[in-house]
């Protein structure tokens, strides 16, 4: 069940993720292509560890994968507060999105502590 849990959101916040960078690179007023390509590379790869974990060969291939995710989302939560403290997102958008980035933080934690 948990496995399906992480994959669902896992897969959500990336696309939150895409409708933040076609935000930051479309937008007139803001045209933001460094920070927007960091953090769309670090936010999709959760998903995509996550399905590559949950294909894994074995219980320490499972763990790699799941650790790997739980690296980039992490990652992701730095490049969200850059964006937000140089004001290229809202004070919502930048609570919304980053409370989806920390709940996955804290089932990835489980997942790998679990598995160890």
């Amino acid at each position: 069940m948990k496995e399906s849990v992480i994959k669902d959101k896992s897969k959500d916040f990336a696309l939150r993720i895409i409708k933040l960078y076609k935000f930051l690179t479309s937008t007139a007023t803001n045209k933001e292509y460094i920070l927007s390509k960091q953090v769309i590379r670090s936010g999709t790869s959760i998903g995509a560890n996550v399905k590559e974990a949950l294909r894994g060969q074995s219980r320490p291939d499972f763990r790699a994968k799941m650790n790997i995710a739980l690296k980039e989302a992490s990652e992701t939560e730095y490049w969200l507060e850059l964006l937000y403290e140089s004001e290229y997102i809202d004070e919502t958008s930048y609570n919304s999105i980053i409370e989806d980035n920390r709940e996955l933080i804290k089932i990835l934690t489980m997942i790998v502590k679990n598995t160890e």
